[in-house]
């Protein structure tokens, strides 16, 4: 391998081409001496001067040599040092990357992982909608036939009605004096008429209009379905309002969001018809506010139908709290007498802890200290009846 010394002009120099140039360049130096010795031999009268010149060539030479040979060691010790250093450099580098793709590595199957669970989730909720879309279908043909369609409008709203109120606080299919029977009849509190709540909504009109394909088709549609809801509406109010029995005001379930909203949006007459005949078409969701409003209702007669207990009870409560009142107070002073008397104990093992640090300390008087003066008792302590520990 050679071993480069150093590089000029983007030319790498070596140990051995330096010797080698060391070497040329004394050779010349000869020749030039040489040269100069001839010339100096031609006369006799420099003859010492070209021996003294040919010496100092000859330890120039020496000089030169050993130079040559130091130079030649030091570029030897920096090479290897620099051979060094690169492989080190070179180890920390592939150790880097080693590390850096073992992250990498690691990094991949976390997020592999995590790909794999989101696929999973992402299976899942296609599964479900698959499960919906075929729930979906089966509701259409539900929805196509009539019986089964108002089997579906009547099964809604009892679970609306059976979710809200409390058994016995309604009636399905009850049977009215004059032999109709609504789907639901809400039971009002304090003896009031009941709520009647119909869920036969005429559908087939409403399909029409929503399979009409041309402008004359959905005319007919509506038209047909505008007479439909008429007729229900008129059958409702003939029906089921019953003077003292049912309130003067029914429900008309509708069992659709998007069905009640299009019939306010698009069927404005329709909605007035009813609001005339007092009858409120009615949402799921407007269904099951009017059921909160009604419970509300029951709760507020039962609180008052138990307002005589409730009263009772707070008397007792009362008088208990007075009792437990007069009990803390008494309490509360035995804890005063309590403190009291600890602070007298607090004073005195103060006064004995100085009087035990000045025994300690040596400081003592010539002259006995005069005893303190003794207490004088309170006349009005004294005629305070006095309790022990044991009392409190």
């Amino acid at each position: 391998m050679d071993r480069t010394a150093f590089e000029l002009g983007g030319r790498a120099f070596s140990v051995e081409e330096l010797v080698l140039a060391g070497a040329t360049l004394l050779l010349v130096l000869l020749l030039v001496a040489f040269g100069a010795w001839r010339r100096a031999a031609s006369s006799a009268a420099h003859g010492e001067a070209v021996q003294a010149r040919v010496a100092e060539l000859v330890r120039a030479q020496s000089e030169m040599s050993g130079r040559m040979q130091t130079m030649a060691e030091v570029f030897g010790s920096r090479q290897s040092e620099l051979l060094r250093g690169l492989s080190d450099r070179m180890d920390g580098l592939g150790h880097r990357i080693g590390q850096s793709m073992t992250d990498t590595t690691r990094s991949t199957h976390e997020n592999l992982l995590k790909l794999n669970e989101r696929l999973g989730v992402i299976d899942t909720a296609q599964n479900n909608i698959v499960a919906l879309s075929t729930q979906v279908v089966e509701l259409q043909k539900i929805l196509a036939n009539k019986q089964t369609r108002g089997a579906f409008g009547q099964a809604r709203m009892e679970a609306i009605v059976q979710d809200g109120l409390a058994p016995g606080s309604y009636e399905f299919q009850k049977t009215l004096r004059n032999g109709n029977r609504p789907d639901c009849v809400i039971i009002l509190p304090n003896d009031a008429p009941g709520l009647v709540i119909d869920a036969k909504f005429p559908l087939e009109a409403w399909n029409a209009i929503r399979v009409a394909e041309v402008p004359e088709a959905t005319r007919a549609a509506e038209t047909q379905f505008k007479r439909d809801m008429g007729k229900h509406i008129q059958d409702i109010a003939e029906r089921y309002f019953i003077p003292g029995e049912t309130q003067d005001t029914a429900f008309l379930f509708v069992p659709s969001e998007s069905i009640f909203a299009d019939i306010h949006e698009r069927f404005e007459d329709i909605i007035q018809r009813a609001h005339r005949a007092r009858i409120v078409i009615v949402s799921p969701s407007l269904l099951m506010l009017s059921i909160q409003v009604v419970q509300s209702l029951l709760r507020d007669q039962r609180m008052r139908e138990q307002a005589h207990v409730i009263r009772d009870e707070v008397i007792k409560l009362m008088s208990d709290v007075g009792r437990l009142d007069e009990r803390v107070r008494k309490l509360q002073a035995h804890f005063s007498q309590a403190t009291t008397d600890i602070d007298s104990i607090l004073t005195s093992t103060r006064k004995i802890v100085a009087t035990g640090g000045r025994v300690e300390a040596l400081e003592f008087s010539e002259e006995p200290p005069a005893p303190p003066p003794k207490p004088q008792p309170d006349r009005r302590m004294a005629e305070l009846p006095f309790k022990s520990f044991d009392e409190v």
